[in-house]
């Protein structure tokens, strides 16, 4: 029989805390809050979300019965409940926020510490996947769009029903499991390593995160330099106008921020509740807009008299790819939701951000061989570059250069990066020279004989001038900063104007005025 680790927390019974919840719920909110108010309860939330990222490395960590997992787990709830306490205390502050968060996990921990009874079903879903049961989301009170949509995904039963009795969508699961599980597994990795940064936009415009995941699933596989034929770019897909509509394009230094996880995922809930709102807070509607276009699907659905995506008149006149896309994004949120029952298992990742400092000048090429595969069959290399997109992976990095990472990552840096054979031979591979395997030999030169008959050398010509072609994610303040010259410099051999400096892809840029190489 199997054992389940118990701890005084994670198996307690819930209605002492259910009530002190409640009691927290009635408290009343205050509307008017000074700027120091506003600070008090964005830390108070900050301190939530850390104790909540706690508690749930706390219990994968029992379920793999790990020494002193249900002491971590104690501490994390411990600290939600000295924050509610004093998020009760502190004027302005939303307690039913907390307790929502703390209510859910105190369910899911009993669930997970409690051992099946006999001829109990032990796997009707999983405790460990996010929100198996719909508890985790609060809707904002200025979406109500959003918040009735949301509810397709997170009220699990009407949400199975639609996969039960809708080919599309099962056959969009089958895909997923087939032919397409590499890719599904991998946007699941990528997506764990950027969660922090994305999925607070969605949890706060009261968006489901499996239809996050789905979307980003579909659209990149989480890679975010990903660029379509369209011109479509960034973890989430956008297109260059559309994007600017919602903030997103180059910035001062003339990085698109497109490519940005964070500022992606934060238009992509904006625009989502754009759609929602005008396409009666149908989830297949938004997300055909969000595939064949906002004025498409806003035409097909005034026309139809606002028919179901599903119903042919309103079907058939989409294009093939958004008829495949909006089931596809829909099965993948669900793999997202119950993988358990599917027999999926999702890549197991240490996803906790920390800053990495370069102790020495290093590009990321170099940091993904020394820093190797421990922990991450695939390598570091995809992180590094998802985390830090404005670097290229050929790019040198000044030591001090402070990089996006993760806490196991440092400590690989730390431990093979910095001096030792790993290190040495990451440094050698990267600084090869390609061009010196090749031996050159040709007929032998004569030296013309010196004297007055000797012909006069003819003068050098002069070498042409040096051209750079644009990479995804570049920007021309490092492409400055690569061959030695200044910002303004550069700009003005190629014709461009501050502040944006907007480069793209492909673009040749002339090298005037730069001494580096």
């Amino acid at each position: 029989m199997t054992s389940y680790p118990r701890s005084r927390s994670l198996a307690a019974p819930l209605g002492l805390a259910l009530a002190a919840l409640g009691l927290l719920l009635a408290t009343p909110d205050a509307s008017a809050q000074s700027r120091r108010e506003r600070a008090a309860v964005e830390a108070l939330q900050q301190r939530m979300e850390q104790a909540e990222l706690r508690y749930r490395e706390a219990m994968v960590k029992v379920r793999n019965e790990e020494p002193g997992a249900a002491a971590e787990g104690d501490a994390a709830l411990e600290d939600m409940e000295d924050i509610m306490v004093e998020c009760d205390r502190q004027r302005g502050c939303q307690t039913a926020q907390f307790a929502t968060t703390f209510k859910r996990l105190l369910k899911a921990g009993a669930d997970s510490a409690s051992p099946p009874e006999e001829g109990e079903d032990v796997d009707p879903f999983d405790p460990f996947d996010p929100d198996p049961d719909g508890m985790g989301t609060h809707f904002a009170a200025d979406v109500p769009e959003a918040a009735r949509a949301a509810a397709l995904l997170t009220d699990g039963q009407r949400f199975a029903d639609m996969v039960q009795f809708n080919p599309a969508v099962q056959e969009g699961i089958r895909r997923w499991l087939t032919d397409m599980r590499p890719s599904l597994l991998t946007s699941y990795e990528n997506y764990q390593y950027m969660r922090h940064l994305m999925w607070p936009h969605f949890e706060r415009a009261a968006l489901p995160e499996a239809l996050l995941f789905g979307i980003m699933a579909k659209e990149s596989n989480g890679r975010v330099h990903s660029t379509s034929r369209a011109g479509a770019a960034g973890p989430m897909q956008f297109m260059y106008a559309t994007g600017r509509r919602f903030g997103l394009g180059p910035d001062g230094t003339g990085f698109d921020t497109r490519y940005d996880p964070y500022a992606s995922a934060q238009a992509s809930a904006a625009y989502l509740n754009e759609r929602l709102g005008e396409l009666n807070r149908n989830i297949e509607l938004a997300l055909a807009g969000y595939n064949g276009g906002e004025g498409r699907a806003r035409r097909v659905f005034n026309a139809s008299g606002g028919r179901d995506f599903w119903d042919d008149s309103v079907y058939s006149q989409f294009p093939p790819e958004t008829r495949d896309y909006v089931p596809m994004v829909i099965a993948a949120a669900w793999l997202f939701l119950h993988p358990r029952r599917y027999g999926l298992e999702f890549p197991r990742v240490d996803p906790r951000p920390a800053t990495l400092v370069l102790q020495k000048p290093a590009s990321i090429y170099e940091l993904t061989i020394c820093l190797g595969s421990n922990g991450s069959p695939s390598g570091y290399m995809r992180v590094l570059r998802n985390l830090n997109p404005r670097y290229r992976a050929d790019e040198w990095l000044p030591s001090g250069a402070r990089l996006n990472a993760t806490q196991r990552m440092v400590g690989l840096y730390n431990r093979w990066c910095l001096r030792g054979p790993r290190a040495e031979l990451a440094h050698e591979l990267v600084r090869t020279d390609p061009a010196t395997a090749v031996v050159r030999t040709g007929p032998v030169q004569t030296v013309p004989v010196a004297g007055p008959a000797a012909a006069a050398a003819p003068a050098p010509t002069p070498a042409p001038a040096r051209r750079h072609r644009v990479s995804r994610g570049e920007t021309l303040g490092r492409i400055a900063q690569r061959y030695g010259c200044s910002l303004r410099t550069l700009a003005e051999a190629n014709n461009l104007r501050a502040p944006g400096y907007a480069i793209r892809p492909g673009q040749e840029l002339r090298l005037d005025g730069c001494g580096g190489s």
